[in-house]
């Protein structure tokens, strides 16, 4: 069964859905672009009935609780920050870390730079940063599939482009890959006042945001053959910055909305995953 309930921190009020019972196996679940809690409603449901207080939560400015208006407000310190004052909330000491497309930047970042709190991370389409970049300097391929991130930094231009012609396209992000309701339902949120521009803020931050350092924890990184956004060079370079344990899996056929697309094939990675690394 999945709760709908809120957590208070110094930032604000964060929205956040929950599954299994407090005192269970902690895990945090960060959703990435243009999305919500809403796209771990498969995973919080199983991992919630296996053992797991699975929580996954809408992060800044997601949740109108927590939704700043200036940009710099959404640095990679301040998203980091968000993931340890929900843990602290929640009265996490360690946790099982999971996380897609932008959740899964913030969760390379908490990885590396908090390991005494991560007690395994798990990493959905988004490669390591390093990897990324590294391949959008030296691959054209890369580089081309990464250019969409240009318009999405442009202050306004972004707003009117994507909420253009009834939200025709921010629809289109989703390739048709995930149900119809879903999509209408990120859609619906991000229409708001305020709601999209303060989701795209994480993009028009990103320059401001140091290196981050190799995982350490055991790490599992996910990746779908047919993502448009993330190319192989990153996705098989990534294995330079994990110095611990490290698997990486993919999923062939599978776009970047693994974990909508394929629920099933994700969320037994993630058990096997959170299973080989109980301590």
């Amino acid at each position: 069964m999945i709760e709908e309930l809120e957590i208070r921190t110094g930032a604000g009020t964060f929205d956040v859905l929950a599954a299994g019972s407090p005192g269970d196996r902690e895990v945090l679940l960060l959703h990435g672009f243009p999305q919500g809690a809403r796209e771990w409603e498969f995973q919080l449901g199983v991992l919630g009935g296996g053992g797991c207080h699975a929580v996954a939560p809408d992060q800044r400015g997601y949740s109108p609780g927590v939704r700043p208006e200036r940009a710099a407000e959404y640095r990679l310190e301040e998203l980091v920050g968000d993931v340890v004052a929900i843990a602290d909330a929640l009265g996490w000491e360690r946790f099982d870390l999971i996380g897609h497309d932008c959740g899964a930047l913030v969760g390379w970042a908490v990885a590396a730079e908090l390991p005494q709190r991560v007690r395994t991370f798990g990493a959905v389409s988004q490669p390591h940063p390093a990897a990324l970049q590294q391949a959008m300097a030296e691959d054209e391929d890369q580089a081309q599939r990464s250019h969409h991130l240009i318009t999405l930094r442009q202050p306004r231009t972004a707003e009117r482009t994507l909420l253009a012609d009834d939200c025709a396209a921010l629809r289109r992000i989703f390739e048709w890959k995930i149900p119809e309701e879903r999509v209408e339902e990120y859609v619906r949120r991000l229409a708001r006042p305020g709601a999209l521009t303060a989701a795209l803020n994480w993009y028009r931050a990103m320059d401001s945001a140091g290196p981050i350092g190799p995982a350490s924890v055991p790490t599992l990184y996910v990746w779908g053959t047919e993502d448009a956004t993330i190319g192989s060079t990153a996705a098989l370079a990534t294995r330079k910055y994990v110095s611990g344990p490290y698997r990486f899996e993919m999923l062939e056929d599978v776009s970047h909305w693994i974990p909508e697309e394929a629920p099933e094939a994700l969320t037994r990675l993630l058990i096997q995953h959170l299973l080989a690394h109980r301590a």
